[in-house]
């Protein structure tokens, strides 16, 4: 088992910025391909970005590329996003998803994680 917890979510205006975290527990985070996904109001969920357990490979959706950075720190056991120039269509709930499968292989598909934190509001006024 591997729960997750996010924080750092909040309200910002448009071409701010934020960074969020997610702490995770219960099974050797370095051995965990990390990820990032959102799910806006009446929409489908969509991947934000992924990690590879060294933090050497990383993978963005195509509309958050340039902006969003992943990061972890396994010393810590905890994965980040950090993220500027924010746009009110990046308003969403933000959740973190492991995948203990291969270290690897990072996935782009929700269906790929296992664990799931419950997520964090990012809002986004213009």
């Amino acid at each position: 088992q591997v729960q997750l917890v996010e924080s750092g979510g909040g309200l910002v205006q448009a071409g701010g910025s934020l960074r969020l975290s997610c702490a995770a527990s219960g099974r050797t985070f370095s051995r965990l391909v990390m990820g990032w996904f959102r799910q806006a109001p009446g929409k489908e969920r969509e991947f934000v970005a992924g990690i590879s357990w060294s933090g050497l490979s990383t993978y963005y959706g195509d509309s958050v590329k340039g902006r969003f950075t992943i990061s972890r720190d396994n010393a810590k056991n905890t994965v980040y996003l950090q993220m500027n120039g924010l746009k009110p269509e990046d308003t969403a709930v933000y959740r973190c998803a492991a995948d203990p499968n291969n270290p690897l292989v990072v996935h782009t598909t929700g269906s790929q994680f296992d664990y799931w934190g419950q997520g964090t509001q990012v809002t986004v006024s213009s």
